[in-house]
């Protein structure tokens, strides 16, 4: 390989740094022309957090190997990787297993026998992450130069550390990483990170960076399920009180006798039981933030208490008359409509008012189009992890099943579904498999014909009023459009979806004035 092909690749990289690019497109960019270089059946990208490995681009890999999370310590090839400063090539015959075992598209079987090669990119001289890449041909790599590849990473980390949004990555990384420290020590609870690609998705990502500066009270309202707690997580790691605790109250779990208690405290003899004096929930968050979940299920009474303290920040402990001044930031959230509640009569209309400052609605995992294949592999590596197995993975049929299901549970429902369905599948394994694949009828989810569309329901035909060749134009356009929006615009795998080959999508797309 000459110098001169080397910077040929690497050109569009260079010339993408002065372009706005999402995210994920700068990444898949890199991949790209990676893949030009040093031809391969797979390649991925992968970041490192901690302990994890963090997968950003992949091609020729499974979807859900976007919500993968891999433990560098349960996968000795990532290991061997991390542990070598220059690129790695395993012998074809390695015994280490492949974290990409049942993975690659287009392959059933087990990766017995490739070719796998991969190196670290280090920025600042410290490890960000890897590149990887698989051939299912033994002979692929042995025409490929290990300095090819070295060359590549160097040009590549010095290409991602010069562009603007990496570099906000890594700081935010750093950064998130000493709150989510920090919130452990205060909770006890572990950080779980937001998983998503869809618009919908992003959209609500966006109000959490916008609102989680601000010291505004937040209602946080959607179908149950869908990750309420998360997002309260997520904004209070957003905001400047991030450093103090962030105390959590489901106020469903408790009776209305002890509700005042837990939020206001009280003092020794308050009631029958009251032993000792004791700060409410208020009280510990003071400086940080208290989460109210299940909100729709407080008392009148209790509202007008809260509304109060929400109001002047002053408080009373139960059985006290002392004063308490308290700086807590309010996230509030429900699965209720609190305004048909108000209207009603069964919620106050100014306490209300006083939670719905900034509302968020978090979407339903049916309108998130091809995130739930992306949650799937988040739980399905969990599971694998947890059960043990070299590779936890899912059928094309069932893929299907999860994308066409309505999930009226959301994300909690498919967590519980992918634990119970890989227990059940292996209890009916007569030897312990190296892979573990699950099925449609693994998954045993209602029958179901068509898949959900990223955002909205398939559109109805229009009706024609017109020209009919006009009509049908338009709505070719609709169709494409979304198809390239679940594939983030990757025209190969829009290509794939509607039974075209690439290049006549593309001509079919120009002559419609899509390119």
């Amino acid at each position: 390989m000459t110098a001169q092909s080397l910077l040929t690749t690497l050109l569009p990289l260079v010339a993408d740094l002065s372009r706005e690019l999402p995210e994920g497109e700068r990444y898949r960019r890199l991949l790209q022309a990676m893949r030009a270089l040093l031809p391969c059946d797979a390649a991925a990208l992968l970041r490192l957090d901690g302990e994890w490995l963090v997968p950003l681009a992949v091609d020729g890999l499974s979807v859900d190997t976007l919500g993968r999370r891999f433990k560098i310590s349960e996968h000795p090839r990532f290991e061997v990787l991390l542990g070598n400063p220059g690129p790695t090539r395993f012998d074809s015959d390695s015994k280490l297993p492949d974290p990409y075992d049942g993975l690659v598209d287009g392959l059933h079987g087990h990766l017995e026998v490739h070719d796998c090669m991969g190196c670290p990119l280090f920025i600042d001289d410290r490890p960000w992450g890897l590149l990887t890449l698989d051939a299912l041909d033994i002979e692929r790599f042995e025409r490929v130069e290990l300095d090819a590849l070295q060359a590549f990473a160097s040009l590549a980390a010095a290409t991602v550390n010069a562009a603007e949004r990496i570099e906000r990555l890594a700081i935010r990384a750093e950064d998130e990483h000493q709150r989510a420290e920090i919130y452990r020590q205060a909770s006890g609870q572990q950080h779980k990170e937001m998983i998503g690609q869809s618009k919908r998705h992003k959209r609500l990502v966006e109000e959490i960076k916008l609102v989680g500066g601000s010291d505004l009270t937040v209602l946080i309202t959607g179908e149950t399920g869908v990750g309420k707690e998360l997002v309260a997580q997520a904004i209070h790691a957003a905001s400047p009180r991030a450093e103090k605790p962030l105390i959590s109250l489901n106020c469903a779990a408790l009776p209305e006798t002890l509700v005042e208690s837990e939020l206001f405290g009280h003092v020794r003899g308050a009631f029958t039981g009251a032993l000792n004096e004791r700060r409410g929930k208020f009280e510990l968050a003071n400086g940080g933030t208290l989460f109210l979940d299940e909100v729709g299920e407080l008392s009148l009474t209790v509202q007008a208490k809260l509304l109060r303290v929400l109001q002047s920040g002053q408080l009373q402990r139960l059985g006290s008359d002392q004063e308490h001044q308290v700086d807590v930031r309010l996230i509030a959230a429900t699965n209720r409509d609190l305004a048909e509640e108000v209207r009603n009569g069964r919620y106050r209309a100014d306490f209300y008012h006083r939670l719905s400052v900034y509302p968020l609605q978090v979407p339903a995992l049916r309108e998130r189009g091809r995130d739930v294949l992306l949650l799937a592999g988040f739980f399905l590596e969990q599971n694998r992890s947890r059960m043990g197995l070299g590779s936890l993975r899912l059928t094309s049929d069932a893929q299907a099943a999860l994308l066409a299901y309505a999930w009226p549970g959301n994300v909690r429902e498919l967590e519980h579904l992918i634990g119970r369905s890989a227990l059940k599948a292996l209890g009916n394994c007569r030897e312990r498999p190296k892979i573990l694949s699950l099925s449609a009828q693994d998954l045993d989810l209602p029958n179901v014909s068509a898949p959900l569309l990223e955002e909205q329901p398939v559109a109805a035909i229009p009706e024609v009023t017109g020209d009919l060749r006009l009509a049908t134009e338009n709505y070719q356009r609709q169709v494409i459009g979304a198809c390239l929006e679940r594939h983030q615009h990757n025209w190969a795998g829009a290509a794939r979806e509607l039974g075209l080959d690439r290049a006549n999508l593309g001509r079919m797309a120009k002559r419609l004035g899509m390119k």
